[in-house]
């Protein structure tokens, strides 16, 4: 099923996201020597993308969601994933911060993210009529009306770079 219109922003959100997952997948294991390099990519995503967009979808998506019964175990989910991934993300991005702990940053991030895009966003247009739907767009409009809507450019360090 396509992604409705009112849901597409934090769908690309999560495809930025979802990118650097797949480099730092790919980059694995990380030396010592890029570390710096990705944990200052990561943590200038979170600040200009990933913690509006978790305030936004616990303000918003997540909230409309409850109107569902069947939808409120896997949003208290979600819940507790965003908060072991603000809890991760200072963790990957601080002083002690290792590449494992990046990896498993990234690992956890891709799947909450495929967890929301394949179960919550996929059963909340079908349970939402278009009209609570196109309220709820303009509510995340607002909401993500102050992130940046581009993606950070890797540096030389965490580029994906091509198989040999």
């Amino acid at each position: 099923m396509l992604r409705d219109k009112s849901l597409i922003p934090l769908s690309h959100q999560h495809q930025r996201a979802l990118a650097m997952c797949v480099r730092i997948d790919r980059a694995s294991p990380i030396g010592e020597s890029d570390l710096v390099a990705w944990q200052a990519e990561i943590a200038q995503i979170f600040q200009n993308e990933i913690g509006i967009h978790f305030s936004s979808e616990e303000q918003v998506v997540f909230p409309a969601a409850r109107a569902f019964s069947e939808l409120i175990p896997l949003v208290d989910e979600l819940c507790q994933d965003h908060a072991w991934l603000r809890e991760q993300f200072a963790v990957a991005t601080g002083e002690r911060g290792s590449a494992k702990d990046v990896n498993l940053l990234a690992q956890r991030l891709s799947a909450h993210i495929r967890r929301e895009e394949r179960q919550l966003f996929q059963r909340m247009q079908e349970l939402m009529d278009p009209e609570a739907l196109a309220v709820l767009g303009r509510k995340l409009y607002e909401a993500l009306k102050d992130s940046p809507q581009a993606c950070v450019v890797p540096t030389q360090a965490t580029r994906l770079r091509s198989a040999k």
